[in-house]
């Protein structure tokens, strides 16, 4: 187990790397220089020079590349164009919002999800099975921007239940939560639909292995081999899969803060991209590529612990 998890650290690491190597050439390829916007129109070539010069834009893309994985490994991810600020404690003071989003997202997916398709897979070919595969579908298809719009307007706007914008008072937990309603439900409700295809795939293939038909014949309760036997193993694709749905909701996130005015890393990345203001994209994206990276190391763990035969396949 020790070595399969130094493998997966290792590889989490090159990977890491080469987003950030590839982020790093294609920011560098958007139009519009960084020094002409922050300074404005009126700036003198002298002044964006020397502002070229201060933030290293002057060098070649692999001279910054290489100095900026230089000043990462030292824990200084740079200073922001506009205010000087360290990037660190810009991206550090934004990340709790984002974090907290995915994990209210992936948990009350988990939370649906699991069940749904559980259900559905040992009552086949029910009214419950048929509902749930259309409701499946549907949540799958329609992309989470779409579901937050809809979702603001009918129960912020019209009904007035839930607050429409903000993330609440800092000091205030309840309001908080109350602001994380919506937009957790916008990025989770499409993972709620493929856990659920994913649980029920699972657990009709499991429900018909000779294990199982053994249990039956030797007069185990429907829900003992249900939930002590068939779930346990059908679950494992879903926790290998759950590292990733942390990645994809930490990137759905944007929408959801940019729809509903929270804080948070992915609209300080949009902003950031808007004004060219390479630092903060650079440090954000390799924060969130870290937690992403990170998250799967995590459920490919917890696979390896609950199944070792996972353990073989790196």
């Amino acid at each position: 187990m020790l070595l399969y998890a130094i493998k997966r650290l290792g590889l989490m690491m090159a990977i890491v790397a080469v987003a950030m190597t590839i982020l790093f050439t294609m920011i560098h390829l958007v139009p519009g220089d960084p020094a002409s916007i922050a300074l404005g129109p009126r700036a003198s070539p002298s002044m964006v020079e020397d502002f070229r010069a201060r933030m290293g834009l002057d060098q070649p893309i692999p001279i910054q590349l290489l100095r900026f994985f230089g000043n990462v490994l030292t824990g200084d991810m740079g200073r922001d164009v506009w205010t000087e600020r360290s990037v660190a404690a810009i991206v550090f003071n934004e990340l709790p919002y984002t974090v907290v989003l995915a994990l209210a997202g992936l948990g009350w997916a988990v939370l649906l999800g699991v069940p749904l398709g559980c259900y559905s897979a040992v009552y086949r070919g029910s009214w419950l099975d048929r509902v749930t595969g259309i409701f499946s579908v549907a949540a799958i298809a329609v992309p989470s921007f779409v579901v937050a719009i809809y979702l603001l307007l009918v129960f912020a706007v019209w009904l007035r239940w839930f607050p429409a914008l903000g993330a609440g008072p800092p000091d205030d937990p309840w309001k908080q939560a109350h602001h994380l309603v919506l937009p957790a439900i916008a990025i989770g409700l499409g993972w709620v639909g493929f856990l659920a295809r994913l649980v029920r795939a699972s657990m009709l293939e499991i429900m018909g292995e000779n294990h199982i038909r053994t249990a039956r014949a030797f007069g185990l309760s429907r829900r003992k081999i249900i939930y002590r036997y068939a779930l346990k193993l059908a679950i494992l694709p879903t926790v290998a899969l759950l590292g990733v749905g942390m990645g994809r909701l930490l990137s759905g996130a944007v929408f959801a803060e940019i729809v509903f005015n929270r804080p948070g890393v992915g609209r300080l990345v949009f902003e950031s991209v808007n004004s060219r203001n390479y630092p903060i994209v650079m440090g954000a994206v390799m924060v969130t590529t870290m937690l992403f990276a990170l998250s799967t190391l995590l459920s490919d763990l917890a696979a390896a612990a609950l199944d070792p035969r996972t353990r073989d396949k790196l």
